[in-house]
């Protein structure tokens, strides 16, 4: 059960991905995608971080209820999750993203339309593959919108070439990410999401806060590699 305790103790480094790039293939490789936590009283190594810390402490004490739900009824949609991410040569790690999104709810929808358990917009799911209309709208499939989701945060990372920054971007779109880099001159998330949208700063810190949730408790290093 997760305790507010806990959450006092909480530190995240930082999200990162180790990829080996296979040169002149333009696919990706197999990849280690790690999160380092630190829990106890280590200190953030920026002013930035520290900031950030105090917001996912919030969410993850506001979310706690839906979270404990999500931990025991989620298997089966996990599952599936993992099997296509793998299937990309994708960090599995990435299905909790999903969480952050719509609690894995596959009738989700935002007031701005997007839709299902990744929350497409219309026209990014039609240019993912996915047939939106008014007698069919597969963004209700989650294992369709797994799968297109998938192929998205692929060529996000293709272009960032790192992973908090494509999360930033699958939230907002590649411009206000380009926007933010140039602002700061950095490509460090916890140095230049001051220039990005509100709630893509969000978006990003409350993935953070929900791996941690699910998986950093369980070791200060949780590697996954395929």
């Amino acid at each position: 059960m997760y305790r507010s305790q806990v959450i006092r103790m909480l530190v995240v480094c930082n999200l990162f991905l180790f990829l080996s790039a296979s040169a002149g293939t333009g696919s990706l490789p197999a990849n280690t995608f790690r999160v380092c936590i630190v829990e106890g009283k280590a200190e953030s190594k920026t002013e930035a971080r520290k900031k950030t810390h105090g917001k996912m402490e919030a969410y993850l004490r506001s979310n706690e209820e839906a979270l404990v739900a999500i931990r025991k009824s989620s298997r089966g949609t996990f599952s599936m999750m993992e099997k296509i991410l793998r299937k990309y040569k994708l960090p599995v790690e990435l299905k909790y993203l999903a969480v952050v999104e719509s609690e894995l709810k596959s009738t989700a929808l935002s007031p701005v339309g997007a839709l299902g358990t990744w929350q497409l917009m219309p026209e990014t799911a039609r240019d993912l593959g996915l047939q939106v209309s008014d007698s069919i709208d597969e963004r209700l499939n989650s294992r369709l919108s797994t799968k297109a989701a998938a192929l998205y945060l692929r060529d996000l990372y293709g272009e960032f070439d790192n992973w908090l920054l494509a999360l930033a971007a699958y939230n907002c779109g590649p411009g206000p990410v380009y926007k933010a880099i140039k602002k700061s001159g950095s490509r460090d998330f916890f140095e230049l999401q001051q220039y990005l949208p509100q709630e893509s700063r969000g978006h990003v810190q409350k993935y953070i806060a929900t791996h941690w949730y699910f998986e950093g408790k369980h070791s200060a290093f949780v590697p996954s590699t395929f």
